[in-house]
């Protein structure tokens, strides 16, 4: 295994559709082992695959110890509203409330390309919102209001030559630099 870059705003691969995965085979199964230790390292609870750079559409989390694989999820029902606290391995040091669905059904496939279907809400149902959301080309930013946008950017702005080619590099990173518990 082995620890990738994360992108961070500004790269334009966060901004892109990802493509269904159809080869469940050996450098897919890499990917998501370095993803999970991406992810562990960078101290979030989801990554998503345009965040390391990649256009799958997976994305892997872990919360409250339920650690999952989701490959092509789609979410099937949602229902209610719920406003939390969302940050981003990808906009670090960033954070807003966001109103999502409190609830969801999402339908995936697991890491071997076995079909599941997971309900979800609180936590975990926000962290598979956000993840799908990536897989999108949709960041948690997009949810704001013009104002809170316009703050988180300019908070941003002034940290954005922290990240030489819009890029993160944990394996240079102080550990614990850029932490917040449910970072995703």
């Amino acid at each position: 295994m082995s620890l990738l870059e994360i992108h961070v705003l500004g790269s334009p691969v966060l901004r892109k559709e990802t493509a269904p995965v159809t080869q469940f085979d050996a450098p897919f199964q890499k990917l998501i082992d370095d993803m999970f230790e991406t992810m562990y390292a960078a101290e979030g609870i989801g990554l998503a695959a345009p965040q390391v750079g990649r256009l799958e559409r997976v994305a892997v989390l872990d919360v409250d110890g339920q650690r999952l694989v989701i490959v092509n999820p789609e979410i099937a029902t949602s229902e209610g509203t719920a406003k939390g606290e969302e940050g981003c391995l990808s906009i670090p040091e960033i954070f807003a409330d966001v109103e999502r669905p409190a609830k969801v059904v999402v339908d995936a496939l697991d890491r071997e390309g076995k079909p599941f279907s997971i309900e979800a809400s609180e936590l975990l149902g926000r962290c598979l919102q956000h993840e799908i959301d990536h897989l999108h080309g949709k960041l948690f930013i997009d949810y704001l209001s013009v104002l809170k946008r316009r703050s988180a950017m300019s908070k941003w702005e002034g940290m954005r030559r922290d990240y030489p080619g819009l890029v993160r590099n944990l394996a240079t990173e102080t550990k614990g630099e850029h932490r917040h518990d449910g970072e995703l």
